[in-house]
């Protein structure tokens, strides 16, 4: 009987090994100087910044969801690590903290080096809009657990916050403007939804023309980072909300304090064309608790 290898097994070390090797530098372009050491070591270090009086860490974990699934199909990978970060790091903002890094895990039912290196090489660009060190990360390669071209991410942010600045229930109250700012698109949220009514019901194809362009850009388009625009007006905000699973009327009701209530004028967001087109197949109210609607 002849012995069998891990490699017969469906894990592939070798691919393992060449993959590290071809994301080195766009690992290494995050860094800042706050990253200890470099690729590598057992686990990512990174010095905590000073100038803080009461310094709390936070962290936040998300994925990207069923949005993964129009990657695999397309075969276009290099976004959605943007999505991944972006879940992670706009969720810290809204606790007032500013992210120091990021780590990934990568799970897969067959490795492939070429296709974990552009989604890779999205989280890397995901950091750099962030401003936050790519400091570590898992891939897991595991047959039997996953078909052969399947994917799954998570990501986790870590960040840091001055203590008084966290608690913004107590900075809202009656009278004062909410403002949205624009989303870039469905960002990583409601994608089940949208796979039901593009592709089952109404049996539309990834490169089916919409708005000019084939409609899986528009579905790819990354989520949003709002890091840069929050350090820079972080002096004038009293609360944050990031909508995303829920929408407007599950996210914005967290940053609320209890008996308060926000009104919106529906009439001034600016719908997107992704949702306009939605909008003909699903109530308004379906809309308005499963995606972001612009903001």
């Amino acid at each position: 009987m002849e012995n069998i290898s891990y490699k017969d097994a469906g894990v592939d070390i070798d691919a393992g090994n060449s993959f590290v090797e071809a994301i080195k530098s766009d690992v290494k372009s995050t860094f800042d100087n706050n990253v200890i050491g470099g690729i590598g070591s057992f686990a990512g270090a990174y010095a905590l910044p000073s100038g803080y009086k009461e310094p709390v860490i936070l962290s936040a974990t998300d994925g990207v969801g069923t949005k993964l699934k129009l990657a695999i199909d397309s075969g276009k990978f290099d976004t959605v690590g943007i999505d991944l970060v972006a879940m992670c790091v706009n969720d810290l903002i809204c606790n007032f903290g500013t992210p120091m890094f990021f780590l990934d895990y990568y799970a897969t039912g067959h490795l492939v080096p070429a296709n974990a290196k552009d989604v890779v090489a999205g989280i890397a660009e995901g950091c750099r809009r962030s401003e936050c060190a790519l400091v570590g990360g898992e891939t897991a390669e595991m047959p039997g657990m996953y078909s052969d071209e399947d994917f799954d991410l998570a990501g986790f942010a870590v960040g840091i916050a001055e203590k008084s600045e966290m608690d913004t229930l107590s900075n809202v109250k009656e009278g004062q403007v909410i403002i949205a700012l624009p989303s870039s698109g469905v960002h990583s949220n409601g994608y089940s939804l949208v796979r039901k009514l593009f592709f089952d019901k109404l049996e539309m194809s990834l490169n089916d023309e919409f708005e000019g362009k084939p409609l899986v850009d528009t579905l790819l388009t990354p989520t949003r980072i709002y890091v840069k625009e929050f350090k820079a007006n972080r002096d004038k905000i009293k609360a944050l909300a990031h909508i995303t699973g829920g929408g407007i009327i599950e996210n914005l009701p967290r940053v609320l304090p209890d008996g308060m209530r926000a009104k919106i004028q529906k009439d001034s967001i600016r719908l997107l064309p992704i949702f306009e087109f939605m909008s003909q197949y699903v109530a308004e109210e379906e809309m308005f608790r499963t995606f972001n609607m612009g903001v």
